[in-house]
C-alpha cells in the first residue's frame, strides 16, 4: 500500500509518516522543507502550488504504480482578534488549510480510483465544532474541511473511495510556536482577553497528548474495510463532542467563553 501525507516534516505529519512506515507501508511525505529520513521518502512541495502537487502525485505513481491513501495533514494557525487580522493572513490560512486540501483531493482521486479501493483522511480539529475565541479563522477552516470531507465522501462512495475526518484535541507539537501571532495584543478595547485566551490555549496544547495518539487513529482508519466518517482523538474530547451535540449552542458558547476568559 502506498500512502501520501502532506505536512510530513514535523508534528502529527512526521509522527504519522514514521509510524505508518514502521507498519510496513510505503510512505511519501510532501513538505516545504527539504530533508531526508530513513523511514519514508520526502518530496519538497509547497502544497499551495497546484502544479507542484500534481507533479508529486505523478512522480509517485510512476515509481510505485499506485497510490492508495492520501492523508491531508498540512495546516497553519492564526491567533488574534478578527478585526485586527490582516487580509493577507486570512487568505493564507484558507489557502493552506482549505484550498490546498481540496486541490490535493481533486488530484489524487483518479489515482485512488485506479487502486480499486482508496482512502482519503483529512485532519480537522475539535475546534471545527467547538469554536475558540481569537482563533476564529482556524476554527472556520477546520469546519470547512469537515463539511467538505462529508460531501466528498458521498460523491466518492460509488468508487469505493472512503473519505474520513480526524479531529484531534490539544496535541503537543511545534504547531504552537509556528502559529501566526502578529495581532495578539493587549489594548483598551479587548483588555487582556486576547493575550489571556491565547496563553490558555497554548498551555493546553503544550500539556496535550503526544502526536502519536493521532497517528494510531489514522492507522486504524486505514486498516478498516469501511472507514468511519469522523473520529475524534482522545476520550475527553470525544465526550466534549458528544455534549456539543446534546447541549444548546448558546450554553456551549457560554462554557467556551468562561474557559477562554
Amino acid at each position: 500500500m502506498v500512502i501520501v501525507i502532506t505536512g510530513a516534516s514535523s508534528g502529527i505529519g512526521y509522527e504519522t509518516a514514521k509510524f505508518l512506515s514502521l507498519k510496513g507501508y510505503k510512505v511519501y511525505g510532501l513538505s516545504r522543507r527539504t530533508f531526508e529520513d530513513e523511514h519514508f521518502v520526502n518530496l519538497p512541495c509547497d502544497i499551495t502550488d497546484y502544479n507542484r502537487v500534481k507533479d508529486c502525485f505523478e512522480e509517485i505513481y510512476q515509481k510505485e504504480g499506485r497510490i492508495d491513501v492520501l492523508i491531508n495533514n498540512a495546516g497553519m494557525g492564526i491567533s488574534g482578534a478578527v478585526e485586527y487580522t490582516e487580509n493577507s493572513d486570512i487568505k493564507k490560512i484558507f489557502d493552506v488549510n482549505v484550498l490546498a486540501l481540496i486541490n490535493a483531493c481533486k488530484l489524487v482521486v483518479p489515482y485512488l480510483r485506479k487502486s480499486g479501493k482508496g482512502k482519503i483522511v483529512n485532519v480537522s480539529s475539535v475546534a471545527s465544532t467547538v469554536p475558540i475565541p481569537f482563533q476564529a479563522f482556524y476554527s472556520a477552516t477546520k469546519s470547512a474541511v469537515q463539511q467538505f470531507s462529508y460531501a466528498l465522501r458521498l460523491e466518492l462512495k460509488q468508487f469505493k473511495i472512503d473519505v474520513s475526518v480526524v479531529c484531534p484535541g490539544d496535541t503537543k507539537t511545534n504547531f504552537t510556536s509556528s502559529r501566526v501571532k502578529d495581532n495578539v495584543v493587549e489594548d483598551e478595547l479587548y483588555g487582556k482577553r486576547i493575550v489571556n485566551s491565547i496563553q490558555k490555549m497554548e498551555k493546553d496544547e503544550q500539556n496535550g497528548m503526544p502526536p502519536i495518539e493521532v497517528s494510531k487513529i489514522i492507522y486504524k482508519i486505514i486498516k478498516k474495510n469501511h472507514s468511519p466518517a469522523c473520529k475524534t482523538v482522545g476520550f475527553g474530547y470525544k465526550m466534549i463532542m458528544l455534549l456539543v451535540k446534546i447541549l444548546p449552542t448558546r450554553f456551549m458558547l457560554w462554557v467556551v467563553s468562561k474557559l477562554y476568559g
